[in-house]
């Protein structure tokens, strides 16, 4: 009876597939903080506070109470668009955690390219409304800055492995 050993050998390929679960992990775990973000921002909706976090006065010029006080109407309009908003974070954030974890992990270029277009599209288009109206407080960017600091960073660190193995493989 012959016996084969294997044996695991540190080597290109080895760092590439531990980048590849590092870069992936970052990338999942800060969509799943877009997801958490997302609940802060429905919580706090139906909560005391209602305006957004890291909002206040001093921002947006009144109280949930004055905003009610001047118009019922338009404060349920403003609790539609904060339940509308945490559903899309929401989303977004769950579909960037999946691609990551079950694509970009196992290599999958489509998928890195996909998890990567969510956010960004997703904060192109959010981000820059912030500033004019001085509403881009630390209180309230900050958590959404870090999480895709944490992204941006895995997105790296997966971008390199994912483009050595598609130059080694065929061209289907």
């Amino acid at each position: 009876m012959t016996t084969i050993a294997h044996h695991r050998t540190a080597g290109p390929a080895m760092e590439s597939a531990g980048a590849l679960r590092l870069g992936s992990g970052l990338m999942a775990l800060a969509g799943a903080a877009f997801v958490a973000y997302a609940v802060i921002f429905f919580v706090r909706n139906f909560t005391g506070s209602f305006l957004e976090l890291g909002i206040d006065r001093a921002e947006a010029g009144t109280t949930k109470a004055g905003i009610r006080a001047f118009s019922p109407d338009l404060y349920e309009y403003i609790s539609h668009l904060h339940v509308a908003v945490s559903g899309f974070i929401a989303a977004a954030g769950l579909a960037v955690t999946a691609l990551a974890w079950f694509g970009v992990r196992r290599g999958l270029l489509w998928a890195y390219v996909t998890a990567v277009a969510v956010p960004v599209l997703g904060l192109a288009v959010a981000l820059p409304a912030h500033y004019p109206y001085n509403l881009d407080t630390l209180g309230h960017l900050g958590l959404i800055y870090l999480a895709t600091a944490v992204f941006v960073i895995g997105a790296a660190i997966a971008l390199k492995p994912l483009l050595a193995t598609r130059a080694h493989s065929p061209e289907p």
